[in-house]
């Protein structure tokens, strides 16, 4: 085993490295909103999600929030470390979290025995941060919940991509979820033994205005890899 995965359902994950545990962009309780209001687009839990483990990192990947949700991370002690882009920072100042380290894409930290590379990520409209996640042991994954690639990252081998493999699309707009077009340059950059779906999963209810003219794209080919589909709360061996 190099590291255990845990699904917490929309863009959230909990990571079990031999040595460090790290939660990401978790969305445990309460209801998820974007401005201007409900009316607009609202998340709703059938359930809270109670996770009994240590966490010793959080690792966020957007400042929106349904990267950085307010109430679950409350939560947590405000001395843990957390990884984030610049558009989550004035967000955690204000809950009180006093460990931050701020990433732009292709900066690079450690904390523990855990490296953590900052990729360029989606647009919304700034750009926000994917992840290359390794441990001492040159262990990990790549994650971005968007579907955007960033083409500058050299090709390498990694034991997992934690990436959507759906297209959520706007009439006009488009897809503003590419995960559905982003797997095969996912195959070809890292060659993943395994690819773990996201973003488009879990027990949420959503509704809104927005809600009603989002569809799904499917990616329809053949892959040369696993492809997980993990319903909440499941866990995968890597």
């Amino acid at each position: 085993m190099t590291f255990e995965a845990t699904y917490l359902g929309s863009n959230g994950w909990f990571i079990n490295f031999i040595k460090t545990n790290l939660i990401i962009d978790p969305w445990l309780k309460g209801d998820l909103i974007f401005p201007p209001g409900e009316w607009f687009f609202k998340g709703s839990l059938e359930e809270e999600i109670s996770l009994d483990k240590k966490i010793d990192i959080i690792l966020l990947t957007q400042g929106l929030p349904d990267h950085c949700h307010v109430p679950t991370l409350e939560m947590f002690r405000k001395d843990i470390p957390i990884i984030c882009p610049k558009s989550a920072v004035e967000t955690l100042e204000k809950i009180g979290f006093s460990s931050i380290k701020m990433l732009k894409p292709n900066e690079k930290t450690m904390q523990f025995d855990l490296s953590f590379e900052a990729t360029a990520g989606a647009p919304v409209p700034q750009i926000e941060n994917g992840y290359i996640v390794k441990d001492d042991q040159d262990n990990g994954f790549y994650i971005e919940p968007h579907g955007y690639l960033d083409e500058n990252l050299n090709k390498q081998n990694l034991d997992a991509v934690i990436t959507p493999t759906k297209n959520l699309e706007l009439p006009l707009v488009g897809p503003f979820v590419k995960g559905a077009d982003v797997i095969p340059k996912l195959i070809n950059k890292f060659s993943p033994k395994y690819i773990l779906s996201s973003t488009v999963g879990g027990d949420a209810k959503y509704s809104g205005f927005l809600n009603n003219f989002i569809s799904v794209q499917d990616y329809k080919d053949e892959l040369n890899c696993n492809l997980v589909d993990l319903k909440s709360m499941q866990s995968i061996m890597i």
